[in-house]
């Protein structure tokens, strides 16, 4: 497939080609815009040397604990189960992902426009955002399967068409994430550069890269460079905490193979300035739970959201 002149991150390619640094800013906010908000100057130069940030007990515990009551509805709703945007472990019925959570719900989506962290996406991508993609990761004690090493942007360039690097994820852990249930693990630096993939990508990939990716993955020889020059990190962290991480960051983890379940919450948020366009692997658009165009609106902010009804 020809390189289209609008692609500045060519990948799923017919032969490999080398990793290039990123061509945008990791933060997008300059002058005042960037000063004038939650995050310090500190925990900016951090997250743009590292590409993620962490911060324990972003949620109280009460209010973890009704959207963990939520999840629990969710597992035994037949409507959930049988919706397009809910993915199975492979070979099995028990849940891996539930797409598309803050239109299931008003308390999640009252949380995708809590003013701390709209505040926060301002400082990093400059701009309004909307939501890209939501998600719910689970991983059930003893079978929860891991997830394969990814830049999330990558796929999303390619399947999507997010043309350019201004977009992050908010990862809200709803259980206890310890060094033993397959926690978050990143590449501190790694979102500095773009690994191009190899492979064509079959329409309606996402049927089953969702329950096991295998295109848009980087080939061990990058990765493990990558790791040796910059380590791996795994944060830990009571329910409650946050992550965010750059949409380039490479990151995975691992199977759960412990007694105790972790489910993660995930908000995806895109600069209302980097609309997504035609995919660049040259497929259809995929399904907006996955890749949104349609409520593309700014979010506006809640101040203080009352995240104790459901609504």
């Amino acid at each position: 497939m020809e390189t289209r002149a609008d692609d500045f991150y060519p990948t799923r390619l017919e032969r490999p080609i080398d990793a290039f640094e990123r061509k945008d800013p990791v933060i997008h906010s300059q002058g005042k815009q960037r000063s004038d908000g939650p995050l310090s100057e500190t925990e900016l130069a951090r997250y743009e040397r590292d590409g993620f940030l962490v911060f324990n007990n972003f949620l109280d515990q009460d209010t973890v604990r009704r959207f963990r009551e939520d999840l629990r509805a969710y597992e035994n709703d037949d409507a959930v189960l049988r919706s397009e945007g809910t993915i199975t472990e492979p070979g099995k019925q028990e849940i891996r992902s539930v797409f598309g959570i803050h239109e299931l719900s008003a308390r999640f989506d009252r949380l995708t426009r809590d003013s701390r962290i709209l505040d926060m996406l301002h400082q990093l991508l400059g701009s309004d955002a909307y939501i890209h993609q939501s998600r719910i990761n689970f991983k059930p004690g003893f079978h929860g399967k891991g997830f394969d090493w990814h830049s999330d942007f990558e796929t999303w360039h390619a399947e999507d068409g997010m043309p350019r690097m201004r977009a992050v994820s908010f990862s809200i852990a709803l259980t206890d994430n310890t060094p033993f249930n397959g926690p978050l693990m990143l590449i501190p630096g790694s979102h500095k550069t773009f690994v191009p993939c190899v492979g064509r990508t079959p329409e309606d990939n996402y049927q089953s890269s969702l329950k096991k990716q295998e295109l848009g993955v980087p080939n061990d020889q990058a990765l493990k460079q990558m790791a040796d020059q910059h380590g791996i990190q795994a944060p830990t962290g009571p329910a409650g905490s946050l992550i965010i991480f750059e949409c380039n960051t490479l990151h995975a983890s691992n199977a759960n193979m412990s007694p105790w379940p972790r489910s993660n919450l995930f908000f995806v948020y895109n600069s209302v300035e980097n609309q997504l366009v035609q995919p660049f692997c040259g497929n259809k658009p995929r399904p907006d739970f996955l890749g949104n165009r349609t409520n593309t609106a700014a979010l506006q902010p809640i101040a203080a959201p009352d995240l104790r009804h459901t609504g």
